[in-house]
């Protein structure tokens, strides 16, 4: 058996299974991008030959990490707001005063194409300098079928520009845009009947997504995106229960929603409806801690239900201006109580499976891209523990 590569002499963190997976005397062999072989190097079939061979020395190898929520692609920035902040204003108070979302529609609108790849690409480098090969980027900036296009193709086009698998999402119902003076449901008549079958037809989404908040858009509403969306064959997400419980976790989950995101305010109803349909708490603990939120995401509740979670930068310019998985972990151990073991599954195999991606990617088993995060480390816990420390040896993507 002749492999492209092996990664010999390696300690696994494969998160297959359901904890780490960890396998000492490991080895990694990938064929034509995939991984042919993750286990025991014992355990590797005799007579193999390989391309390359490349000695980890003993490194922890782990798959590639994958941020499963961003607003990556977007025009200028919101420190202005985050002063106010400082000053006492709340993020409602913000938003309802023509600040907020609305914005950064206004500088995103105001941007080329070029520009929101320029401005994205430092925020994708520094995500990829910590091992990340896969990346979620939402819409939700244009709030018009034009800037929405292309801020979607700025998003597409950064994995032309850099070695990175990127999914896109369309974040139409993110906010109400000035010029729908006020009327949520014509502009939600809009995006069901104009955006959202515009944008599959070019096939610049692979999602959509909506805000299900006091602040933004209704759980009725949001069900007439949610059934649109579903007309066009294209997968769901939700920013649900972040700021009040309006049941958006249980809607996700009736809708057979790939994830909902942030919980804050989710029940055990909630939590369990997402267990049993599958959907993906996606916990973002830099919004948390950006708006300096106290109402804590019922961790307790999803153990109990068995819901799988996720952890995700929520990169974007007013709620959380992180481009850092590793420090997204601390920021889960420390401010959400959560193991080490499920901070990095939560940026690998629950994150993957956040996306609809686990068959492809998440873990380090056979047939999956080898996709690799190489780790000058020694146990998988300081991935978590350290804060601005980046540990990362090599970041391996399609195994290149």
């Amino acid at each position: 058996m002749r492999f492209d590569r092996v990664w010999l002499n390696a300690r696994l963190a494969t998160l297959a299974g359901d904890g780490l997976g960890i396998v000492e005397s490991g080895i990694v062999a990938s064929k034509d991008g995939r991984i042919a072989f993750a286990g025991q190097a014992r355990d590797l079939p005799t007579g193999w030959d390989a391309g390359e061979r490349i000695d980890c020395e003993g490194r922890w190898v782990t798959p590639g990490l994958v941020d499963c929520h961003t607003h990556l692609v977007y025009g200028g920035d919101r420190a202005h707001e985050f002063e106010l902040r400082l000053k006492g204003a709340s993020y409602e108070e913000i938003a309802r005063a023509g600040g907020g979302i609305v914005s950064t529609v206004k500088a995103t609108r105001a941007a080329s194409e070029d520009a929101l790849v320029a401005s994205a690409l430092p925020r994708l480098d520094h995500l990829i300098a910590e091992g990340c090969t896969t990346i979620e980027i939402k819409s939700g900036y244009g709030l018009d079928l034009e800037t929405e296009a292309r801020s979607l193709r700025a998003a597409r086009r950064l994995a032309d520009e850099r070695s990175v698998s990127v999914i896109t999402t369309f974040l139409g119902a993110h906010a109400l845009p000035p010029e729908a003076n006020g009327d949520k449901d014509a502009f939600i008549d809009k995006i069901c009947t104009e955006m959202l079958p515009a944008l599959a037809r070019e096939g610049l989404a692979d999602a959509v997504d909506a805000f299900c908040e006091g602040i933004a858009f209704s759980p009725e509403q949001t069900a007439r995106v949610f059934d649109a969306a579903k007309a066009h064959g294209l997968q769901i997400k939700l920013h649900a229960d972040q700021l009040s419980n309006l049941h958006g976790a249980k809607l996700a989950a009736d809708y057979g929603a790939l994830s909902a995101d942030h919980l804050e305010y989710t029940d055990e109803d909630g939590a369990a409806a997402m267990a049993k349909a599958g959907t993906v708490a996606v916990l973002l603990p830099g919004a948390f801690y950006m708006l300096r939120e106290t109402k804590l995401p019922p961790i307790a509740a999803f153990r109990k239900a068995g819901t799988h979670m996720a952890l995700a930068t929520d990169s974007n310019p007013g709620t959380s201006p992180m481009t850092s998985l590793l420090l997204t972990m601390n920021m889960g151990a420390t401010l959400f109580r959560m193991t080490v073991e499920e901070c990095i599954a939560g940026v690998t195999r629950e994150a993957a499976r956040a996306l609809g991606k686990l068959g492809e990617i998440g873990t380090l088993e056979a047939g999956k891209s080898c996709d690799l995060a190489i780790w000058n480390i020694e146990r998988p816990a300081e991935l978590v523990y350290r804060i601005g420390f980046n540990p990362l040896h090599a970041r391996i993507w399609r195994g290149q």
